[in-house]
């Protein structure tokens, strides 16, 4: 199983500021270094609240075109881009030629959006966002694969269009879909090569969500072993800061050991992927979670053994 790391690219409260870049191409490399097998990003524009000042954000796609270049190993994705705020088509070369950057390390993560508030500030339109997504979807997936649309929609159109070069992989990057609700799992169901679930805790609560997906496959046709399963997780060390309110599940926390092993319980659930948001996000947080992906491996390679005697 793959164990991917959240860079947080926005605005820190204890900071007054968001990480630079070179700060945060420093978490990268360092990330790299310590065996993370991925590196993921938020694409948001800003986050607000109401009576609540406005939290900036880096431009996700910017940095990571940057970190393609500045790493050589990991995976490189984004939880989840949002398909309002780029032309889908353009959004389809983009990814091309970040995999072209990366050597076919890009994971292309989407969803339909949510935050309203961005939308306002930013001149999009709100409504009819699982419509519009799968439209451009219709766009996005066979410009990936073969590079060439011919589309006509209501709100998209990519008439005889075609991406040349294409990048380093045949099929181009995995398009990974992030959802939940019947309409977004069946299109998951029909578009993605995989599926990701966010705000997990332990591996129990991994098994609502996964029955949905499965029952929309069902009702597809496709096969749910065709589809790989990844989940977001928050990693919380409350020796460095108090559990935050608003979290959907209580998440994975304790010691690197005790992490290792609920990690190593996602693995014999069957789960290929799964990205941490550390909590507190600082440095001896990161380091804590090394500690646990460095003993999560052990497992594994315990169970291996035993497996194979």
């Amino acid at each position: 199983m793959k164990i991917g790391l959240v860079l947080v690219i926005a605005e820190r409260k204890e900071l007054n500021r968001a990480f630079s870049y070179q700060e945060t191409r420093q978490i990268a490399q360092q990330a790299e270094e310590a065996g993370f097998d991925s590196l993921w990003l938020y694409d948001h524009m800003l986050y607000r609240s109401e009576g609540q000042p406005t939290i900036g954000i880096w431009e996700c796609w910017t940095f990571l075109a940057a970190l393609a270049d500045a790493t050589k190993r990991v995976e490189l994705g984004t939880l989840v881009t949002c398909n309002s705020f780029r032309n889908p088509a353009l959004l389809a070369k983009m990814a091309i030629n970040l995999d072209e950057i990366s050597g076919g390390r890009l994971i292309l993560g989407m969803g339909s959006g949510w935050n309203k508030a961005e939308y306002d500030a930013f001149g999009w339109p709100y409504d009819h966002r699982v419509d519009r997504f799968e439209e451009a979807l219709q766009i996005i997936r066979p410009l990936l694969k073969e590079g060439r649309v011919d589309f006509a929609g209501k709100y998209y159109q990519a008439r005889d269009c075609e991406i040349r070069p294409l990048g380093p992989r045949k099929d181009g990057p995995p398009l990974m879909i992030g959802s939940f609700g019947k309409r977004m799992l069946k299109l998951t169901a029909k578009y993605a090569d995989l599926w990701n679930t966010c705000y997990l805790g332990r591996v129990d609560t991994l098994t609502e969500p996964r029955q949905e997906l499965i029952q929309a496959c069902q009702e597809t046709g496709r096969d749910p072993a065709t589809i790989g399963i990844t989940a977001l997780l928050y990693a919380h060390y409350p020796d460095l800061i108090p559990l935050p309110d608003g979290l959907d599940h209580p998440p994975l926390s304790g010691t690197p050991d005790q992490i290792a092993k609920d990690i190593l319980a996602y693995e014999q659930a069957g789960v290929e992927h799964i990205m941490f948001h550390v909590i507190p996000y600082n440095s001896a947080a990161i380091r804590q979670l090394e500690q646990a992906l460095q003993l999560y491996h052990q497992l594994a390679d315990m169970k291996g053994r035993k497996k194979a005697t």
